[in-house]
Order: structure tokens, then C-alpha cells, then sequence
């Protein structure tokens, strides 16, 4: 299933949905190998959404994604993808809303926290009659003094 809808992107798992007016593209040329069609032709595209100021995110939303995605996000709160593998500027664009609503979905997963347990009695046991079959193993293996 896609995520790109009519006038929305929705974040996969997390009952998300982004709306088109929240995100900008940027076109630019790319970098690399590729002649001409490199150097005349913006392909490179960027996709900026600004998470501060967003209306599709919750309150909790937002601050999951600041921490979890820090380093793609400058100080102004914008998050930015770039995409520049393909060869048309519709490819990378699309390419990039795939990359956008990945990051998203995995950033929005609330983990589940951890209950901590016991070592159950029966664990306990096994490892103390192992313990004391090795000590009684490795004593057998002394050479007995004889006492003539």
C-alpha cells in the first residue's frame, strides 16, 4: 500500500496522516554522473515539513519526533529528505514522500516498556548443581597422595 493519498501522506502503523499543505519540495540539480540531463535538469528533491508548527501532529507527536529525529531536523523544527537516485524529478519526489513516511512511522512507534522479572527458583537451582558438578569434577582430577 502507498502512502501517498490524494491530499495526504499517511504514516503507516500509526494511524497518521500528514496533509500536502504541511510539506514543500525543493528541486535542484544532482550530483554525479549522468551528462546533460545532470547539469540542465532539477531533479533532486527535497522535501521540507516543519514539525513545530504542525497541525496533523500531536503535542506528544512532535516531541517524539524532535528527540528521535534530531539530527535530521535544523533549529527551526524542519525536517528535511533528500532523494536524488532516480532520473526524473516525479520519481525522486515520490521517492522522497516513501523515505519521509518511513522516518515518520518509525519514529512514532511507542515502545513498549519493559517489565522487569525474576530468575525463576527452578534457574537458580540448575545453575547451582552444575556449579557444584564442575568443582566436583575438576576435584576428582587431582592425583591422590598416597600415603605409604
Amino acid at each position: 500500500m502507498s502512502p501517498i493519498g490524494e491530499n495526504h501522506i499517511a504514516i503507516l502503523g500509526c494511524r497518521t496522516n500528514i496533509n500536502y499543505d504541511e510539506i514543500s519540495f525543493a528541486y535542484t540539480t544532482s550530483s554525479g554522473p549522468g551528462g546533460q540531463n545532470v547539469n540542465k535538469v532539477s531533479t533532486r528533491a527535497t522535501l521540507n515539513f516543519n514539525v513545530k508548527t504542525s497541525l496533523s501532529l500531536s503535542t506528544d507527536q512532535k516531541i517524539r519526533v524532535l528527540s528521535k529525529l534530531r539530527t535530521r531536523i535544523n533549529a527551526e523544527g524542519v525536517m528535511r529528505v533528500v532523494s536524488s537516485k532516480h532520473r526524473t524529478q516525479i520519481a525522486n519526489r515520490r521517492a522522497a514522500i516513501e523515505r519521509f513516511s518511513e522516518l515518520l512511522a518509525t519514529a512514532l512507534v511507542v515502545q513498549k516498556k519493559r517489565k522487569p522479572t525474576n530468575v525463576p527458583n527452578s534457574v537458580k537451582r540448575k545453575r547451582l548443581d552444575d556449579k557444584a558438578h564442575r568443582a566436583k569434577v575438576k576435584q576428582n582430577r587431582r592425583s591422590v597422595s598416597r600415603g605409604d
